[in-house]
C-alpha cells in the first residue's frame, strides 16, 4: 500500500532549540518510517520579516544538517531547500489571484507580527499563509504536522485548495489534494527558561530563554544556572509552579524517567542540587546530536549532494502539480 505523504518545514532563522526538537522533530524521526516525508528548510518564509542576508545561507545549511543530526533518515525522507524549487514562488502567485484578501487579513499571526513591526510590515508577511499553502499543495501532501500556532494556516490551505477545485476542477477530477492535519502524538511542550508560562521560542530576544541544540556545555550550564525558578523548597509537579514543572519535565525527558520517578528523586531537593543534575542530563542528551552535526558539516560536499538530490526529487513532484494548476487556469503551453 502506498504510504501517505507528509510535508513539514523549519525556518532558517538561527539555531534550533530543544523546544523545536522535543516538541516536533523527535516525533518526525519516530514516525518517518510510516510516511513518505518531505522536510524543507523554508528560507522564503524567513525573509517575510527583517533578516540578515549575510547569515541566511549558513543558517539554511545549519537547519538541513540538524535535520540529519537529529535522525531524519534519507531512506524515508527527502530534505530540500524551499527556494531551490521555483514552483513554490510561481504557485504562490497563482494562488494569490484566487485567494480573497479578507482571508489573509483575519490571520492571527499576521495581526500579532504586524503590531510588532509597525510601518515596516511587508506584503510578504501578509502573504505568508499563501506561500505556506503552496508549500503543502505542491507535494500533494496527505497530512501536515501542525501545532496550535499553525492550525489556522492549515485551514486556509484547505480553503484555498477547495476554492481552486470548485472554480477550475470537478468532483471527479480535483486540481489540488486537500490535506488533513496530522495531529502529532503529544510532543513535549517546552517552556521558556525565563518564563515558565511562555513557550520556548527562537524569536525571544533573550538567548537565556532557550537552550539551543548546538549550545556548548558551558553555555548550557550558564543558562540553566540563570533560569527562572521559585523560592519553594522541594521540587514537585504542581500546576501553580510553572518553572518547576518545566524544568522537572525536561529532566524526565532527558533521563528517560517517568514523572513518578522524577518526583520521588527530587521531592526533597532545592534548586542548588537539582540544576547540576539537569545540566548534566541536558549535555549528555545533546552530545550525540552535536557530534553528528559536526561530522555532517565537516563533509560539506555530502550535505550539498543531499540538498541537490532533495531538490531534484522535490522539483519532479512540485512541477507536475504546478503544471496541473496552470493547465486548469488556462495558460498557454508550448
Amino acid at each position: 500500500m502506498t504510504k501517505k505523504r507528509v510535508l513539514s518545514g523549519v525556518q532558517p532563522t538561527g539555531n534550533l532549540h530543544i523546544g523545536n526538537y522535543l516538541g516536533a522533530i523527535r516525533n518526525w524521526v519516530d514516525l518517518q518510517p510510516n510516511y513518505d516525508n518531505f522536510f524543507c528548510v523554508v528560507d522564503l518564509h524567513a525573509i517575510t520579516v527583517p533578516h540578515n542576508p549575510s547569515t541566511l545561507a549558513q543558517n539554511t545549511y545549519t537547519i538541513a544538517a540538524l535535520y540529519l543530526a537529529c535522525g531524519i533518515d534519507l531512506n524515508h525522507s527527502t530534505i530540500f531547500v524551499q527556494s531551490h524549487v521555483g514552483a513554490h514562488s510561481e504557485l504562490t502567485w497563482l494562488l494569490n489571484c484566487v485567494t480573497p484578501l479578507n482571508w489573509l487579513e483575519r490571520m492571527i499571526q499576521f495581526k500579532e507580527k504586524a503590531i510588532k513591526q509597525g510601518e515596516n510590515v511587508s506584503v510578504g508577511l501578509l502573504d505568508y499563509p499563501v506561500l505556506m499553502a503552496s508549500d503543502i499543495l505542491l507535494y500533494d501532501a496527505d497530512q501536515v504536522p501542525v501545532g496550535e500556532d499553525q492550525k489556522q494556516h492549515l485551514e486556509l490551505t484547505r480553503d484555498i485548495a477547495i476554492r481552486v477545485n470548485d472554480k477550475f476542477g470537478s468532483e471527479e477530477k480535483p486540481i489540488l489534494k486537500v490535506p488533513e492535519p496530522l495531529i502529532r502524538q503529544e510532543g513535549a511542550r517546552i517552556m521558556s527558561l525565563a518564563d515558565g508560562t511562555k513557550k520556548m521560542s527562537k524569536s525571544d530576544p533573550s538567548e537565556l530563554s532557550r537552550i539551543n541544540l548546538l549550545d556548548t556545555p558551558d553555555e548550557i550550564k550558564k543558562k540553566i544556572k540563570k533560569c527562572k525558578t521559585d523560592p519553594i523548597m522541594g521540587l514537585t509537579f504542581t500546576i501553580d509552579r510553572p518553572e518547576c514543572n518545566n524544568l522537572l519535565g525536561l529532566y524526565g525527558i532527558f533521563t528517560g524517567k517517568s514523572k513518578e520517578e522524577v518526583s520521588a528523586e527530587c521531592s526533597d531537593m532545592g534548586w542548588g542540587k537539582f540544576k547540576p543534575l539537569l545540566t548534566d542530563a541536558t549535555i549528555e542528551a545533546l552530545t550525540p546530536i552535536q557530534t553528528k552535526y559536526k561530522e555532517i558539516m565537516a563533509e560539506k560536499g555530502y550535505l550539498d549532494e543531499v540538498l541537490k538530490q532533495g531538490k531534484d526529487k522535490a522539483e519532479s513532484v512540485a512541477n507536475a502539480t504546478l503544471q496541473r494548476v496552470k493547465d486548469a487556469l488556462g495558460f498557454l503551453t508550448i
